[in-house]
């Protein structure tokens, strides 16, 4: 166990330093490279010309953005020496040059220019990544068998096909935790996991799952639910419900209606083989024909609070063991069920659901 403090300022959000007690928790028996896509800035982090560093599966990367606004993520390392691009490395026009010798490297990896030399090393190339920008989030297209993308980033506006855009939204609230231990599909099976809402978050009702279509790697979550009323109330005379997308284990979007409109977007990176970074974000739904000022005020308060029950999950889920099998109660079994079988999809060999096809594997000489 040791003892660190954390600090995180963003002009959407900010946390003061706080001392963080980091405990050495049991590693999960699922891969942590698994296939899809994952947040790994926010779009406002990386300004035209900025080089931006980070390390994500067990990788260091650098993303730069060049002066058309495209953006870039690349692994950090310089083929020619091994000098680290973010670290000095700068965007000239279209390209990044490296700090040791002036090398410069194109969009795709390839090198385009040696300074002392009339002709660039076309044998060599840096990996990249295929990138989106959606949410004011950047996602990158991860795959440990270098597979094109065969599914899209869920988007938290066009995603509900309800024609809503930002417009209607108070701006983006932010939550950031890095380097966590916990595991993505912690995350994803918290959206079938009904009971947790009443003891978690103190719902007056367990809600009830209208909702599972897990045929496809996007798959469909829809819940009725209350935070409101008391527990003689019953289930069928709520009108207040959740619609959850989730894009593979790195990315959950999920609109709420029938309350206060606000939609969500949670989003787990694996950073190497035991940590994670946890994203969250809220949007609060614009009200028009109220005090603008006070309208504002309440809905970054109410904002707040959803991050609050989001950081709820964060601290079971950080010091949670992955059970398998699990000891589930009748009611649980379908939603559980379902979900472990679609997470096998995304990872390497289609093991990684449960421990005991890991365990399987690795008998065989297989990997997780």
């Amino acid at each position: 166990m040791v003892a660190a403090f954390q600090e995180f300022h963003s002009p959407h959000y900010e946390f003061v330093a706080a001392l963080v007690i980091i405990r050495t928790m049991a590693k999960p028996p699922l891969s942590m490279k698994p296939t899809g896509w994952f947040q790994v800035a926010w779009s406002d982090e990386i300004a035209v010309g900025d080089v931006h560093t980070m390390t994500y599966f067990g990788q260091e990367m650098v993303a730069w953005r060049a002066e058309s606004g495209e953006l870039t993520v690349m692994n950090a390392y310089c083929e020619h020496l091994g000098a680290h691009l973010g670290f000095g490395g700068s965007v000239v026009g279209e390209v990044l040059q490296c700090p040791f010798h002036g090398w410069q490297w194109s969009q795709q990896g390839r090198n385009v220019r040696i300074p002392y030399q009339d002709r660039p090393n076309r044998g060599r190339r840096i990996r990249t990544y295929p990138v989106v920008e959606r949410n004011e989030s950047v996602y990158i297209w991860h795959d440990v068998a270098g597979r094109a993308p065969y599914f899209d980033a869920p988007d938290i506006f066009a995603g509900f096909n309800d024609g809503s855009s930002a417009d209607d939204y108070y701006p983006q609230q932010r939550l950031y935790r890095e380097r966590l231990e916990l595991h993505p599909q912690y995350v994803l099976e918290n959206g079938v996991d009904f009971a947790h809402f009443k003891y978690v978050h103190k719902t007056p009702i367990v809600p009830v799952f209208t909702r599972h279509d897990f045929a496809a790697p996007v798959s469909f979550v829809d819940f009725t639910i209350t935070f409101e009323g008391d527990d003689n109330q019953k289930i069928e005379d709520i009108d207040s419900r959740v619609e959850a997308v989730n894009g593979g284990l790195g990315i959950a979007v999920t609109k709420s209606w029938g309350m206060i409109d606000n939609r969500t977007i949670s989003a787990i990176t694996p950073v190497d083989e035991s940590t994670s970074d946890v994203r969250f974000m809220v949007y609060i739904g614009r009200t028009p024909g109220t005090d603008p000022v006070r309208a504002e005020t309440k809905a970054r308060e109410f904002g707040h609070e959803v991050i609050r029950q989001f950081e709820q999950d964060v601290e079971i889920w950080r010091h949670q063991r992955y059970s398998d099998p699990p000891a589930l109660a009748n009611a649980e079994h379908e939603g559980f069920t379902a979900i472990r079988q679609w997470a096998k999809q995304f990872y390497p060999d289609g093991i990684g659901g449960s421990a005991a096809d890991v365990y399987a594997a690795s008998q065989k000489g297989g990997t997780a």
